[in-house]
């Protein structure tokens, strides 16, 4: 089955217009069920889904086995995306990030077997203090020009970043969190992107769930502990910024996942939202989003939703 496509970056190839992220059918916001998981990653490639997300970190390698087995045989349909640097405890702890060229190429052959593939479409990762952005994006340039990796990306990186990235080897995509609820991205990042024809995946379009109903509660559901827009007073004024976009969704004859969906898929062309769907009724609802809102629609969204009206920080504040 056809889904529709868009072309990642300017040079980059064409890809679903969503992808699935599949972060949180290892861990992060609460149980998930493997065979609901697998469903789901098959429903996908059903559709017509080409572009799935996921990380080394995630699950310190579940994530990548469980895509591995749900693409077997069918590695040809997917354009695989995959995030590095983090590093991770035997107790699941973050312990900083990596990505000096040797580690860079570590964990690239890692994923490989992980994955069971033998080249990765796009690698990315995001900015190692103690290591220039200069010789990391150079070292997976040369994994580039071995054949272990189709194209290059960033994470989560400032303009200048993305900049100096760019200069060294060509950056086709930055993935970022872009939703109506976190809209920075459009001062500083959107601008320099456009200019040097990088293409977006959007993560969090939903708000991290926010936007959909989500509380983040339950057992293993790190949201409530780790984002402030969960906690508290926070949480009750973001839940009326929802239950406002749910109305105005059920006036477009959608819901509000896929108001916040469409919306984000709105934005340009350039643009592709990462949907985390982790059951395939989920999946679907997510799959019949509008692509493109109308004016009008886009308007009335962003009146229930005004960034300014949203309660609390993407993150939890570094300790002193």
């Amino acid at each position: 089955m056809a889904f529709a496509t868009r072309s990642l970056g300017r040079t980059g190839p064409a890809v679903s217009a969503l992808g699935l992220g599949c972060m949180a059918m290892s861990e992060f916001y609460g149980r998930s069920d493997r065979a609901a998981s697998l469903a789901t990653i098959a429903a996908a490639l059903e559709a017509g889904i080409t572009l799935f997300d996921t990380g080394d970190f995630y699950g310190m390698g579940h994530n990548e086995m469980l895509l591995a087995e749900a693409l077997r045989g069918q590695r040809d349909k997917a354009f695989i995306q995959v995030k590095f640097g983090p590093q991770r405890g035997p107790d699941g702890s973050f312990l900083g990030i990596d990505t000096r060229p040797a580690a860079v190429k570590t964990a690239l052959a890692y994923s490989l077997q992980r994955l069971g593939t033998d080249y990765v479409d796009l690698y990315q990762t995001g900015l190692d203090p103690a290591v220039p952005i200069e010789e990391t994006i150079g070292a997976i340039g040369e994994l580039v020009q071995q054949g272990y990796v189709r194209y290059v990306g960033v994470t989560n990186v400032d303009a200048d970043t993305i900049r100096r990235a760019h200069k060294i080897y060509p950056i086709t995509a930055l993935q970022f969190e872009y939703s109506l609820m976190s809209r920075d991205i459009e001062r500083d990042i959107l601008p320099p992107c456009r200019e040097l024809g990088i293409g977006i995946t959007a993560y969090g379009v939903l708000g991290r769930g926010l936007l959909s109903g989500s509380k983040g509660s339950g057992e293993g559901d790190l949201r409530s502990t780790y984002y402030p827009r969960f906690q508290g007073d926070n949480l009750k004024r973001n839940e009326r910024l929802a239950d406002a976009l749910a109305k105005v969704a059920e006036s477009e004859g959608i819901t509000a996942a896929q108001a916040a969906i469409g919306w984000v898929a709105s934005q340009g062309q350039d643009i592709i939202p990462l949907v985390g769907a982790r059951t395939v009724a989920r999946l679907t609802e997510a799959l019949t989003s509008p692509l493109q809102l109308s004016a009008s629609a886009r308007s009335a969204i962003e009146e229930a939703v005004p960034e300014d009206a949203v309660s609390g920080d993407r993150f939890m504040k570094a300790r002193e």
